[in-house]
């Protein structure tokens, strides 16, 4: 009679170091955003833009501090969906993880395109028909196959590409900041403060050119120091990203007369003040950069469907862990084929748009479990103690309903029917054995 299989269930292997969790951080949120960020909110606010991106980075911040809060909690991964399931029960976990997940999706889906848009301006192929399939095609099977090789690759690909999506940003800022003009940085229309819906699509811009930091905890268990390190690494990113925004911000509005109406303003302005080969550079960072980005999202999105489906919801080999390479190779698999099929549809405005409206699902989540968790772990050896105590989450949390709430009819309500549907198959849990 042989002997029973005792070989060990493969588990996630912890690989990831500090300063790699700073530069998925980094590169997670500074995307496609900050090449349109400059033109589209000073069409929205005026000479008023740049203490805008400012003030967006310090609300950003205190979801930020919500989330490095929560992390300094717990080793496994999850992010939101595990914040909410530990606080507030398996309903509102799941939920959660469901939302984000469809974020992830829908953002990947989006992004894939905007990475054919930056193509094109060098490769005119890449804007219609079989060069664009090309490239929504190639990118995505790439950072899959990436991920699903292992999580040291991902990120060390992750860190590459955030370098090469810095060095032309600090060129840009470098080279421009000799030719700020003072005056043209700071006229032009004052927004109307009573114009409501106005200043709610600003904010939902600037917190779109913020968002991605929520995917950083979801990879905990694939991390060295998770209750150390992403706190850390979500605090370093904030305030290296506001820095920067802003100071690509004051460049482009003292550079470019006519920004508003530019379709790149980054591009246009470095044409203007460092010729055809500075503007050449940033077309290729902004390629980079959305590449980068949806490098992370790639990396972080199947974590989220690896927890639900070790959980008991979904098919259970998407709970699978290759016993090579030891990633969730199945659940990245499996967002690499539904992120495809939503890219070739082209309905990129659609999808960014619903992606922004069920991000802010985790957002209010982890604000709210904050609150709970705050109190249940706080003698926890190394847990965050943020001044306060419960003022940044509930602050946190007030801004993200005002956020939802600004939002169009049409996105809330689609926001509220993928909610609905994830409460049909959370009634529907799989019955393993």
């Amino acid at each position: 009679m042989s002997a029973p299989d005792t070989q060990p269930t493969p588990s996630l292997q912890r690989a990831v170091s500090r300063w790699q969790i700073v530069g998925l951080s980094i590169n997670d949120v500074i995307g496609s955003g900050i090449y349109l960020l400059p033109a589209a909110t000073v069409m929205l606010l005026g000479p008023f833009s740049l203490w805008g991106v400012l003030a967006a980075g310090v609300v950003v911040a205190l979801l930020v501090l919500c989330y490095a809060q929560a992390a300094s909690y717990f080793d496994e991964p999850g992010g939101s969906y595990l914040y909410a399931r530990e606080a507030f029960g398996r309903f509102a976990g799941f939920e959660i993880g469901w939302m984000i997940w469809l974020t992830r999706i829908s953002s990947a889906a989006a992004l894939s395109n905007a990475l054919a848009d930056a193509v094109a301006r060098f490769w005119p192929l890449a804007g219609s028909g079989g060069g664009r399939i090309a490239v929504i095609v190639l990118s995505l099977a790439f950072l899959t196959g990436v991920n699903i090789i292992g999580v040291r690759s991902a990120a060390r690909t992750g860190v590459v590409l955030v370098i090469g999506k810095l060095v032309p940003l600090l060129l840009f800022v470098a080279i421009g900041a000799f030719y700020i003009d003072p005056q043209l940085a700071f006229s032009g229309q004052r927004p109307d403060p009573h114009d409501l819906q106005r200043m709610g699509e600003a904010a939902l811009l600037l917190l779109y050119a913020y968002a991605g930091f929520e995917n950083i905890p979801a990879a905990a268990g694939e991390y060295r120091n998770p209750r150390r390190d992403i706190p850390f690494a979500l605090i370093t990113m904030i305030i290296t990203v506001t820095v920067i925004y802003a100071a690509v911000q004051i460049v482009a509005q003292g550079t470019l007369p006519g920004l508003a109406g530019s379709a790149t303003p980054l591009a246009d302005a470095a044409a203007g003040f460092g010729g055809e080969a500075l503007a050449l550079i940033l077309t290729v960072g902004a390629t980079i950069s959305i590449l980068g980005t949806n490098s992370n999202t790639m990396m972080m999105g199947p974590r989220f469907l690896y927890a639900l489906a070790a959980d008991g919801y979904g098919p259970k080999v998407l709970a699978h862990v290759h016993p090579r390479f030891r990633t969730p190779a199945a659940a990245i698999l499996c967002q690499g084929i539904i992120s495809l099929l939503l890219a070739l549809s082209g309905s990129f405005v659609q999808l960014a748009l619903l992606s922004m409206t069920t991000r802010l699902f985790a957002y209010i989540g982890t604000a709210a479990a904050v609150l709970v968790l705050a109190k249940r772990y706080a003698d926890r050896p190394g847990a965050l103690k943020m001044p306060g105590g419960p003022l940044i989450p509930v602050l946190a949390l007030v801004l993200c309903l005002a956020l939802f709430a600004s939002a169009s009819w049409a996105n809330i309500l689609a926001a509220l029917a993928a909610f609905a549907v994830g409460a049909v198959i959370y009634l529907f849990p799989r019955k393993d054995g």
